[in-house]
């Protein structure tokens, strides 16, 4: 179609949530509180990863890197989805290479190899995004209202006077390459995981292996549930107005869940905040 026809808008308003009368404040102050304590529950594992020596360890630096990324998520949506994609692969090396070949483990995940793996994650995450992101971004918009509360490529799409259905053909194919890569990578991983903690000789220490991937298996799920509830089929298959409500899931529940995962199901975790407490009581005292 011609473009030069169409008008193009500007700029963009977001329709937000659609409640109203005393629904409106309750919607409003719930998002805002869970949004709150999301940045407060992040901010506080990166603190503490910090804080304890005993937590400098490959597992807490990309825990405290998912952290940081979960602070900017909203900010920048779809780069930090697909980093977030690839650093759950990262983890589920990290967790593969401690359990099965903990011999070589601290010279295969050195500091060094941490730091290239964490950048390499951000890269591929916003060069995977740019694809989507300059599609959406080249299209003629005759209208200006986005039916979500952020800029989701999805609604943007509806909003365009052209056909977009090649487009969101090429969007899905993006995500589904990215997200089912790092799928299979994950479950292949877990599966050399599962064989070698299978092997070990006692109840108590396969317990014990099982006990530092269950966090990032709980993490894993939630972040690949909401993904596939969202993406599987084009962009715009869902109902108008269903978007908005889904994306609470992958958008707003789910960083607000990383960091209660990471710190009531992990013991060293509960640890280092008792350590860290007394730390800070003593020089209180001393002050």
């Amino acid at each position: 179609m011609d473009h030069v026809n169409h008008k193009w808008t500007q700029s963009f308003l977001l329709a937000g949530f659609t409640t109203t009368g005393a629904l409106r404040p309750l919607a409003f102050l719930g998002t805002l509180c869970i949004y709150l304590l999301t940045l407060a529950g992040n901010l506080f594992i990166i603190v503490l990863v910090q804080a304890d020596s005993r937590l400098s360890t490959p597992m807490y630096f990309f825990i405290s890197v998912l952290s940081f990324l979960e602070l900017w998520y909203l900010y920048v949506f779809h780069s930090l989805g697909m980093t977030e994609c690839y650093l759950l692969g990262v983890m589920a090396l990290d967790r593969y290479l401690a359990i099965c070949c903990p011999l070589h483990y601290h010279a295969l995940m050195s500091r060094q190899v941490q730091l290239w793996l964490a950048g390499a994650t951000w890269v591929a995450g916003f060069s995977a995004a740019l694809v989507p992101a300059s599609l959406t971004a080249t299209l003629p918009f005759c209208l200006k209202e986005v039916a979500h509360y952020f800029c989701d490529l999805a609604p943007l799409m509806r909003l365009a006077c052209v056909d977009t259905r090649w487009r969101n053909g090429v969007y899905g194919a993006v995500i589904g390459v990215v997200t089912g890569c790092n799928l299979v990578l994950i479950l292949g991983l877990y599966g050399g995981i599962l064989r070698a903690v299978l092997k070990l000789p006692s109840a108590a220490s396969r317990a014990k292996a099982f006990s530092t991937c269950s966090s990032h298996i709980t993490v894993v799920v939630l972040f690949y549930t909401s993904a596939f509830t969202v993406y599987v089929g084009s962009p715009g298959s869902h109902l108008e107005g269903t978007d908005k409500h889904i994306a609470l899931v992958y958008a707003l529940l789910t960083p607000f869940l990383n960091p209660i995962i990471y710190t009531l199901r992990n013991k060293e975790v509960k640890e280092a905040m008792k350590r860290v407490r007394v730390r800070i009581r003593t020089i209180l005292q001393e002050a």
